[in-house]
Order: structure tokens, then sequence, then C-alpha cells
């Protein structure tokens, strides 16, 4: 039998399996790709590919495609790229949907993340790009027991308008069930096929977990926190009296507001990672990869089927028509949020059509708070994580960045749905002023401390008009699947077209799936 090179065995191979990539690998001649990392084999020379967003989605888009050979151009609305991936930092300009122009009045160095803030420690494609890109990671702390949770009007019990630390109540309420537990099971009111000696390990379990003593009853531990903590000497340290159970209830802190169930999500476990310096630094990243690619302050007016490929009719915001300009490709990537999708004129099918007027986004706020010091670590002791509350503000979140820096940011007020919506009908004032008045019940350093704001609605962010997608069972079985398929030539991309929305890994994990199509049909003609 004649021998055959390499070059060879690769070329006939890929003619067999439509791909020569599973071949090369075992040959040794490439290492085996990491994981979420695209290696295609083949090239998309001399194919053009109109990709709509400089969004997340868009830009990884562009850059996986520009390494396959594809002539890509991305048009972007805005003067910067990132979409909903937005640091807020000094200078900042931004005006909503109906309002006025609002600038960040920071210190230079200071910033918040206004749409994205952290990052699964289980979210590999967008940490594969932070590797890959070289933007160095930090721990986002989400969970700090040592924070607050605040309630009004919930109940009468005396807890009511007070804040607990969110180890008090979460020890307390841990402390009291186990103990309901201990007693019923010791009364043998449980009827469980169980052992003497299974019996005796489930209570001394029960017993460590709620902290309860040998009576099995529950006193208080260490773990909820100290009226005076233990030091040097003769310092033993006074625990600090558990609340009782029934002004808890009464209180209101068990209601919904404050389970701490969102802590346990498997989308916000920890470890959860975010940039160094600002999500933004992801964006910045990409940047440096496509720039070149990218069309600022593109307008999408138009957006065409045509018989081989696709055509896209732009301009500048705010011009008139007669101004616009035009663009043809072989594909179109069309990544644009489904609400701003429906101000733009398409032949889309029905089945997308459909889609693009039916599928909801949420409503979501933030604010940008600067304060001449960092007194929740100074006075309260609170190194990142979130205070929680059933005020308009909803919660605060605590920079996990530059600890025991002299100035800080905090997030005033993260809130969704018609909360977000309540206060981001409010003027830019109103909003300042509500965000201080209510975050005063849980830090009363507010006032002297604060110093300047920046807020947002995201419904009313232009080229956004919404957080992110949110699908009920009956719209992501009637519609998601239309927005899955390709329409003619063009593609639907972004975190609307995965089950990861509201997250990067969304937008990245659906910019990889695009890349396969388009690719793989390329392959194939």
């Amino acid at each position: 039998m004649k021998s055959i090179t390499r070059r060879e065995f690769i070329t006939r191979a890929s003619l067999l399996t439509g791909s020569g990539y599973t071949a090369v690998l075992s040959l040794g001649l490439i290492p085996e790709a990491p994981a979420h990392s695209l290696r295609l084999p083949g090239n998309g020379t001399g194919k053009k590919v109109i990709i709509l967003g400089a969004g997340l989605t868009g830009l990884a888009a562009a850059y996986e495609l520009g390494k396959l050979g594809y002539d890509c151009t991305v048009l972007e609305a805005r003067d910067r790229s990132g979409g909903r991936i937005w640091t807020v930092r000094n200078g900042t300009r931004e005006t909503e949907v109906g309002g006025s122009e609002q600038v960040a009045r920071f210190d230079e160095g200071q910033y918040f993340n206004a749409g994205a803030t952290r990052i699964p420690h289980h979210h590999q494609s967008v940490i594969s790009y932070c590797r890959e890109l070289g933007v160095p990671l930090e721990t986002f702390n989400n969970v700090n027991e040592a924070a607050y949770l605040y309630g009004e009007g919930l109940g009468k019990g005396k807890l009511n308008g007070q804040r607990l630390r969110v180890r008090e109540l979460h020890n307390d309420l841990r402390g009291y069930t186990a103990e309901l537990l201990a007693k019923a099971f010791d009364q043998q009111a449980l009827d469980l096929p169980m052992t003497r000696e299974d019996q005796e390990k489930i209570m001394e379990y029960l017993k460590a977990e709620g902290g309860l003593r040998t009576d099995k009853l529950y006193r208080g531990t260490a773990q909820r926190g100290y009226l005076n903590p233990p030091g040097a000497g003769d310092n033993p340290g006074k625990l600090a009296p558990p609340h009782e159970l029934m002004e808890i209830i009464r209180s209101g802190y068990a209601d919904p507001y404050f389970y701490n169930t969102a802590d346990y999500t498997y989308e916000q476990q920890m470890t959860m990672l975010t940039p160094v310096g600002g999500m933004d630094r992801i964006v910045r990243a990409f940047e440096k990869k496509v720039a070149p690619r990218i069309v600022y302050r593109a307008e999408v007016r138009e957006i065409r089927k045509t018989e081989n490929g696709v055509r896209v009719v732009y301009a500048k915001p705010g011009e008139p028509a007669g101004a616009e300009k035009e663009l043809t490709g072989d594909f179109g990537v069309c990544t644009l949020p489904l609400p701003v999708l429906r101000e733009v004129a398409n032949d889309f099918s029905s089945g997308v059509q459909r889609a693009i007027d039916f599928v909801e986004y949420n409503r979501s706020g933030k604010i940008g708070l600067q304060f001449k010091r960092r007194f929740w670590e100074e006075d309260d002791g609170i190194f990142g994580g979130i205070s929680r509350t059933n005020l308009d503000i909803t919660q605060i979140l605590y920079p996990s960045s530059d600890y025991l820096s002299r100035k800080g940011i905090l997030v005033g007020y993260y809130n969704f749905g018609g909360r977000a919506e309540k206060v981001g009908d409010l003027s830019l004032a109103e909003r300042e002023r509500l965000a201080l008045e209510q975050g005063s019940k849980i830090h009363p350093q507010y006032p002297q401390e604060f110093e300047s704001s920046f807020s947002l609605a995201w419904q009313k962010v232009r080229y956004s008009l919404g957080g992110w997608a949110t699908y009920t069972p009956e719209t992501r079985a009637r519609h998601y699947p239309a927005l899955l398929e390709p329409d003619g030539n063009f593609y639907l991309a972004g975190e609307h077209t995965s089950y990861l929305t509201a997250w990067m890994a969304g937008s990245f994990e659906s910019a990889h799936r695009t890349v396969k199509a388009i690719h793989g049909r390329v392959s194939r003609q």
C-alpha cells in the first residue's frame, strides 16, 4: 500500500468526516482546545458578515469569525461598545428616553458597574475569554453575613423598622428550626425507619447545625455575633442574645423579602468573580481585537433579506431619512435586544416577528452613590456583599475591591420589576433623594458622607430598553424556538437566545452557537 503524508491523511479524513480537527488532534499536531474555546477547521475568507450591535455577543462573534477569516462589520448605534456591560466612571454621559442628560461627577478612579457585575465560577465561557484576553479577575463578595436586613410595614413585632445583621437572622432561624425538629424527633413524632444509632446521629447533627444546648434548646451562638467580642486577658466576650422566634415572624423577617435562597442558587454560589478595575475591562479587551471592524454611531434603520445574503440600512442617530447608508453581506448576525428590534423595519419571518413582539424584558435600575469615606467598612465592618430591604431601593451592593481606600461608591439601589419602573419614572433628583432617604435607614451616615450620584433605569436606556429577556414557560415554548433558527441568511443572537438570560455567559454561548452555525453552513457550500 502506498504511504501517505500527514497532510494527505488529514485531507482525506476531512472528506469523510467533514472536519480535519479530530485527525489533526489525534496526530498530536495541535494541543487540545480548552473548554469553551472555538477552534473550527477551515476558513471563511471571502465571506462578509454584518453584525448588528457591539455588545458582548457582537464583539465575541466578530472576534471568532475574524479568526476564521470572515470580513466582519459591526454596526453600533452608541459611541461605545459593550451594550449592557457598562461601567460608569467620571465623565460618563447618558440621556434616557424622555429624560435629561446626566453626567457622572465621580472622583477619578471611582466607578460602579451599571450593568453586569459578577461572574459565577462555573461560567467557563466568560472565564476562558478573560484568560485568553488577559483580563485579571478578583473575588466578588456576593454573600456577606455582616451586611444588613431592614424591613418596614410587614408586621407589628418589635423588630419591625430595625436593621438586623444577616448572620443574626440566618442563625436564629436555623437554630429555632433545629430546635423544633429536635423536639419533634425526641418525642418520636417523626415516623422514620431509623435505628437507635441513626437517631442519635441525626440528633447530634441538629445540635451542631442549630447550635442547640444539651437540653435541645436554642439560646444563640457565636455564629450570630457578640454584644462584646472576646479579647485578650480576662475578656471572654459576651454573646448577643437571639431574637425571639415569634418576634422575627411578627416583624416580617420570615417573609419572602428576606429569604436567603438567592444566595444558594446555582448562578450565585460562591466563589463569584469580577474583573479588576470594572466590568468594562472585558469590553476593552475585545475592542483591542476587533476595533477596526466597529462602526460607531450607526443606528440600524432597516434589516432586509436578499436572495443570496443580507442588506442593512443605517444612519447616525438623529439623522433624517435620506441620509442613510447601506451595507450588503453574505450573512447577518442580529444581536439587538428585542425591544429595540421592534422599532426597526425588517422582513423577518412571522415566527420571529411574534417572538420580537411577545418576549418581555425585565425592568431594572441602579444608582451609584459616591461617599467621602467608606463608612460601611470603617463603622460597620462590611467588606463587600449585599444588604436587603423591602423598601423601593431593594438592595445595597458594597464594593468588593479597593478595601481600606478613603472613598468609595455604593450601588445605592438595585431593583427590578414594578419597583424599578416606579423609581425609574422619577426625575434624577428624586431618584437620588429616595436612595438617600431609604438608605439612611440602614446607614445613618449617608447624609453626612454623600457626595454625588448617577442613576439609570434600563427600560429607558436607549438601544437597550430593558435589563434582560424574561421568559415564561409559555413564551419559552411558543416563541423561543423561532429565535434559534436562521431566517434566510440572518441569525438572531444574544442572551435572549439562551437559557442564561441576564448573564454574560448567555451572550458568549449564543455567539459561539451562531459562529458555529454560519461556519458550518459555509463549510458545506
